[in-house]
């Protein structure tokens, strides 16, 4: 059996001149292609997170980073700080090909939507957070499998996280769930391998160790959160004043429905029971109650109803913000 390497441990110095890069680095424009050119659409692409949603996203797992790291800290008695080191779309294949061969990995439930999404946690952070919480000095130690008294305690971890993703994705309505420790022949089965997944990163540092802790979210809970994210956070699109009057212009040959009514009166049902052709209906309505414009189903003004040539037509009188249905 090919053994495979372990994941480089990136430097937080290293992890900072990469994020600076990436922000003082505009996109390249693609050689070649001429202002306005009409490509190809590939449907392979639809659902991707555009640069406003990652910012959004961003935002709320910032709060949610320092949330936890300030409760954590006064929780283990002890330094503990959480940053965002990447917010990226890759297929859920690619997330399990970055989970390490001995690593802690829990299915946590998303409510209301009832979606299930992967929490992965290194298993080097185990050791001191263990030994913080049963006494210790919070001492590094090997890398190994946890026993069922050590996987209880730090499934008492993996709550508190649930508690403060829950606390910070609040704006979004999402609430976290842990449920159980999967086992890596489990994981593969929680969602399809070709499904894209929104992945988060977070770095953990503490005085003796550091790890990773990685979530995945289905398509469908990263569609919901992104809809509602960029409709609170993200800056709307504004039109060019062509573009408005445009707009405008195609309103105005919008044609809704119009009717001329009187108002809504009640008559008992024995009077309409002897309804017969010619008979006269009384309305309990005075004599000049103007009949009522309404547009779309919306009452507009009180008018008289008139001809105009070979048309009928309404003479508006008032308009008629007091009117009832």
């Amino acid at each position: 059996m090919e053994k495979t390497q372990p994941p480089k441990e990136l430097q937080q110095t290293e992890i900072d001149a990469l994020f600076e890069a990436a922000r003082s680095s505009p996109p390249e424009p693609s050689k070649g292609e001429a202002p306005g050119r009409v490509l190809p659409y590939s449907f392979s692409s639809s659902g991707e997170i555009s640069n406003e949603q990652l910012r959004a996203i961003s935002m709320l797992n910032d709060l949610f980073a320092r949330n936890l790291t300030h409760n954590l800290a006064a929780w283990l008695r002890t330094r503990f700080q959480v940053n965002l080191v990447s917010a990226e779309q890759i297929p859920f294949n690619e997330f399990l090909l970055r989970i390490p061969e001995i690593s802690y990995v829990a299915s946590v439930r998303l409510e209301p939507l009832g979606a299930v999404s992967v929490l992965q946690l290194d298993l080097g952070l185990a050791p001191p957070i263990i030994d913080l919480l049963l006494g210790g000095d919070g001492k590094d130690g090997p890398l190994r499998e946890l026993t069922d008294i050590e996987e209880s305690i730090l499934g008492s971890v993996v709550e508190i996280i649930c508690r403060e993703l829950t606390a910070a994705w609040q704006p979004v309505g999402l609430s976290f769930s842990f449920e159980r420790r999967q086992m890596q022949t489990q994981v593969a089965r929680i969602m399809s391998v070709t499904e894209k997944t929104l992945c988060l990163s977070f770095e953990i540092r503490m005085p003796h160790s550091s790890g990773l802790l990685n979530l995945a979210f289905p398509a469908v809970v990263a569609n919901a959160i992104l809809r509602r994210l960029t409709s609170d956070w993200g800056c709307g699109h504004r039109h060019g004043a062509e573009a408005r009057e445009r707009m405008c212009r195609a309103a105005r040959r919008i044609r809704f429905g119009c009717s001329l009514q009187l108002p809504a009166v009640r008559v008992p049902a024995s009077i309409l029971e002897a309804l017969e052709p010619g008979a006269a209906l009384c309305l309990d309505l005075p004599a000049n109650t103007l009949p009522l414009l309404r547009v779309g189903g919306q009452t507009l003004y009180e008018g008289q109803a008139i001809r105009q040539g070979p048309h009928r037509a309404v003479r508006v009188e008032r308009p008629a913000r007091e009117v009832g249905p």
